[in-house]
Parts: C-alpha cells; structure tokens; sequence
C-alpha cells in the first residue's frame, strides 16, 4: 500500500484525470485475475484496492482543500465492501479496503485532534516551493505533548487493531491487518518527509 501512494500522490496531483481512468485498468486486470483459480486472490485483492486507488483519485485531484470532505469520498466503496462481505465475495479486497479505510479515519482523526487541519488547507494551494514553512508549522504543531500523546496513543491502537488479526490463518483477515499497518508505515515516510522539507 505505501508504495502506491507514494505514486498516486503526484500522478493525481498533476493528472487527475488519468489517476481515474486507471482505476478502470485495474478492473480489468481484478476481473481477469479473478477468472482464474490460482490468481483469483490477487484478483479478489486487486478490488479492494481499486476502492482506495478511486477514492483517493476523486479526492486529491478536485477536493483536496476540503478536509471535511475527505473521509465522505474514501468512504465510497463502504456499502459495496458491507454487501461483498454480507454475501461472502470478495473477501479479501473488501477486507483489505476496510483496513485502509480505517487507517485513514484514525490518521485524520490525529489531524483533528492536534489542529492540523488549516496547515492541511494551506498545503494544497501553495506551489512546493512555498510549502516549506507549512511543513515546518505543522510539525511543530505534532512536537507538542498534545500531539506527540495523540500520535503514540493511535499509532499503538492501530499497531494492536493491525497485529490481532495476523493470529487468524484467514486471508481476509491478514488483507485487514496489512492494510492497518500500512497506515503506520506511510504515515510515518508522510512524517519523516515533512521534517525533511
């Protein structure tokens, strides 16, 4: 997951358009890879992950500077995964595209929490090069004790939600958790990057 986003990140932010269009791509391929037993899973996982790749595409490329409308948007695929899973299809994309989800409610809850919020809205109508002392603010605004404490207390909810189901020898469950704990780990080169700039 995290390398993904690190690819979609600048490719939705200069070509939206073309960040949409290939989600169809990788319906074909899901659709394909699904028609085959020995691929299937991949297939199945392929899915779950257009869900997030959509999501992500309609929100960074025409919404970004909304932050209230961030969650709505990557929360599209959400009756789609309920009824996959109420029906037992598609498992393991509807399960991976709910740990995603969750890991992205938990990382902006943090931002609502810490008031990163109007750092988050700065960002997405400066150019890079004025982006700087944005970063710089907002992490100076993660060094406090408030949000340092918020940081440890959702990073170690998210780490318990991601290792539980890795106990289970379900694929779905293990699509969930790889998911969950992609969040840290993106959040973290997300974070690593900001110090950086």
């Amino acid at each position: 997951m995290s390398v993904p986003v690190f690819v979609q990140a600048p490719l939705v932010r200069n070509f939206p358009v073309f960040s949409l269009l290939i989600t169809v791509g990788f319906l074909i391929l899901a659709q394909r890879l699904n028609q085959q037993p020995h691929t299937q899973v991949w297939g199945d996982l392929l899915v779950g992950f257009t869900w997030t790749w959509v999501a992500g595409s309609v929100y960074w490329g025409w919404m970004r500077w909304e932050p209230f409308l961030h969650l709505p948007v990557e929360s599209v695929g959400l009756p789609f995964a309920f009824w996959g899973i109420w029906k037992g299809r598609g498992k393991i994309g509807n399960f991976f595209y709910l740990g995603s989800l969750l890991g992205t409610v938990v990382t902006d809850i943090f931002f609502y929490l810490v008031d990163l919020i109007p750092f988050w809205r700065k960002l997405m109508v400066v150019d890079e090069a004025s982006a700087r002392p944005i970063f710089q603010g907002a992490i100076a605004q993660i060094q406090t004790s408030w949000g340092i404490s918020w940081a440890i207390i959702l990073a170690s909810f998210l780490l318990v939600v991601g290792m539980l189901p890795l106990c289970s020898q379900k694929l779905h469950w293990w699509a969930f958790s790889g998911a969950v704990l992609s969040t840290i780990l993106v959040d973290g080169l997300f974070w690593l990057a900001a110090c950086a700039a």
